[in-house]
């Protein structure tokens, strides 16, 4: 996920048509020059809107459709060599939705052909084939006809002698490839509720500030409560009460705690400055399997680390350099003494800010999290410095200094040992090693978790602990919370027979791989549901059995599809009521399985722009979105009725709210009966 996702797609009704958005995001332009007697170098550019990308014409298999060129054989000319496209504007990168290393232009991509031309009075014809995507969606994959005139210097972009096409051979195409649907599709005039939302959802970007600022507040208590910080707060408050003057003690303090802030925000701006040479810098770093491999690594330290193996502490030069700037005194001197504070307690407070920056940087605002999560956890840290420091007379309601505070140190060490295997599974994921799945994933995480409780229980010892002699009340409790956890995690592997699937963890989402991710539950379709990818065959079932359809316009690329499908259609109400209420018709509109021959149809382009074939399902599924329902971006999902032929609700786009996805489903239902 990336900077920028604030793109909405609109999609509404009028009584006699279907009006949504046609996405038109690249745009190509063609030209010949001529390099000697009888050579030509001929030059496709594409000229990329903000925010969308082509792909380069090298991809691996199982990832996003390359951009290809195929030249219609003749004797009138020679190729020489292969296309060559420009590296300007190519970024190389770790894509998210196919989790592997792609190459991909952003604002402008350049191919260039060399050719040399036997006969003059035949042209250079073919096509080529190219896939745009932004940062929440992928358009179905489009091909280009193109034609280079050498006879009387005229350069076309389509081929003449298909510019048009009758239109009843038009119809009797489409009857041929939908002949199972309709050409005049209906929407109901059957209303229900106030279920019209109809537009793309995206989360507020400030609400999830709020959150990231929110757990760096946490993360800033926790690193308070350890034998680094904890002890420093009486040294601290002793310091700034030693002087008569009150006021000039409380604005000093106030300033001490001002400056901790300050100084942990301080650590943030490297990576703005990264973000502003490349918004999508931060995601970059955050996926690349060598930086979670040496996650994983660094996050092994600063567990066993906690553990009490070792202590992980910067230069001790650091540490003498800020405390001498300290005497100069006034506002100068608190400043470096919140720097010492941040120097020192780095072993313990390090591990809590590296699991902070690490989730961050993979995240949508980039930079700007990574800023309200420092925000959040300075002054948390800060705060109880200053206002101890206000207050002297509160620190006597603090516990005293003891192994309790190891204790701690040491339980984050687990934690910390649990996220070095999130960093792990990224790495398994994005190089398809196939190691780190589901079933994997949790048993370790149960062993980490389990051996936790076993720790908090008394009957684990670190290096540096002396021997539990007692165990508090608090201590068991938060034994019994980790053994809770641990059981949570086991639910986990329960195997559902009904929905033939494991259950899903939602305190876990984002964390564990995919449930799809399995070696023995591995899935077909979405959440495990029944679903159909043929359309006829679908649409067949649900009039036998009397049903409404859920069409969902879906991708291998689509990167809200698969949001929508991991996160919102599991859950138990939304689940319920497509498993047993609709059937799922699923097409996916970048498909590259080729049609048979008799449906590698020649139809009239969406806008009326020449021709094109039809040449596998994705083209099929594609043009049938583009056709019927005039809109190109996916998710995209229709509730139809097969017995009436109509569109029984407003089609919706990517909405994660699930309620308002719950109402959508909730009204086509209602229509539908009363139909």
């Amino acid at each position: 996920m990336k900077l920028g996702r604030i793109l909405f797609v609109l999609f509404s009704f009028c009584s006699t048509c279907l009006f949504s958005q046609i996405f038109e995001p690249v745009h190509w332009n063609f030209e010949k020059n001529q390099i000697s007697e009888n050579q030509y170098e001929l030059v496709f550019t594409a000229d990329i809107d903000p925010n969308w990308a082509i792909y380069s014409q090298s991809v691996d298999e199982g990832g996003p459709i390359p951009t290809t060129f195929f030249f219609s054989e003749s004797s009138s000319y020679n190729l020489i060599d292969e296309v060559v496209e420009d590296s300007i504007n190519m970024v190389t990168q770790n894509d998210l939705v196919f989790d592997m290393v792609v190459s991909k232009f952003y604002n402008q991509a350049i191919f260039r052909q060399k050719v040399e031309i036997n006969n003059y009075d035949n042209p250079v014809s073919g096509s080529f084939e190219f896939m745009t995507c932004d940062d929440t969606q992928c358009l179905a994959p489009e091909i280009i006809d193109f034609r280079f005139n050498f006879s009387n210097n005229i350069l076309e972009n389509e081929t003449q002698e298909n510019t048009t096409v009758n239109q009843n051979n038009l119809e009797k195409n489409n009857l041929i490839l939908y002949g199972f649907l309709p050409t005049d599709i209906k929407k109901s005039k059957v209303s229900c509720g106030n279920a019209s939302v109809n537009t793309t959802t995206v989360s507020s970007p400030a609400r999830t500030l709020y959150s990231i600022f929110g757990l760096g507040f946490i993360g800033g208590l926790l690193a308070l409560l350890t034998p680094c910080v904890f002890p420093m707060i009486p040294l601290t408050v002793s310091f700034f009460t030693k002087k008569n003057d009150n006021t000039n003690s409380y604005f000093n303090a106030i300033l001490y705690g001002v400056f901790i802030v300050l100084v942990y925000l301080i650590l943030s701006i490297p990576f703005h400055l990264l973000d502003s040479v490349n918004p999508d810098i931060l995601n970059d770093i955050s996926t690349n399997i060598y930086l979670n491999i040496f996650f994983f690594i660094i996050f092994l330290l600063f567990a066993f680390s906690f553990f009490g193996y070792y202590e992980l502490t910067l230069p001790s030069s650091w540490v003498d350099r800020s405390t001498k700037r300290e005497s100069v005194g006034g506002i100068i001197g608190i400043f470096f003494m919140a720097l010492t504070l941040a120097v020192v307690s780095f072993s313990c407070t390090g591990p809590i800010l590296g699991s902070l920056l690490a989730g961050s940087i993979s995240s949508d605002s980039g930079a700007w999290e990574l800023t309200a999560g420092m925000g959040g956890f300075g002054l948390a840290l800060g705060l109880p410095f200053a206002v101890f420091a206000m207050f002297p007379n509160m620190l006597e309601a603090l516990p005293k200094s003891g192994g309790w505070l190891n204790t701690i140190k040491v339980s984050l060490g687990f934690i910390e040992l649990a996220l070095a295997l999130k960093f792990l599974s990224n790495a398994d994921l994005v190089a398809h090693w196939g190691i780190i799945k589901i079933e994997v994933f949790l048993v370790l995480w149960l062993i980490i978790f389990l051996l936790l409780a076993i720790y908090l229980f008394g009957k684990i010892q670190f290096p540096n602990e002396i021997k539990l002699k007692k165990l508090s009340i608090t201590r068991a409790v938060f034994a019994l919370l980790s053994l809770g956890f641990a059981i949570y995690l086991a639910s986990g592997l329960i195997y559902n027979k009904e929905t033939q699937s494991y259950r899903a963890l939602s305190l876990l989402s984002g964390l564990a791989p995919p449930l799809g991710y399995s070696y023995f539950s591995p899935k077909e379709c979405p959440n495990n549901l029944d679903c159909f990818k043929d359309l006829k065959s679908g649409i067949e079932y649900a009039k036998k059995n009397n049903k409404p359809i859920l069409l969902d316009f879906t991708g291998y690329a689509c990167v809200n599809c698969r949001k929508m499908e991991e996160h919102v259609w599991p859950l138990k109400k939304i689940d319920n009521v497509i498993r047993e209420n609709y059937v799922l018709i699923s097409l996916y509109v970048d498909d590259k399985k080729i049609l048979p021959e008799n449906e590698q149809l020649l139809v009239t382009r969406t806008r009326g722009q020449g021709v094109r074939k039809l040449i596998n399902y994705g083209h099929k599924w594609a043009y049938f979105q583009a056709q019927y329902f005039k809109t190109n971006s996916q998710p995209y999902y229709v509730l139809y009725d097969p017995n009436s032929n109509e569109i029984i609700n407003n089609p919706v786009g990517y909405t994660p709210n699930e309620d308002e996805y719950l109402e959508f489903l909730n009204c086509g239902l209602e229509v539908f009966k009363n139909n």
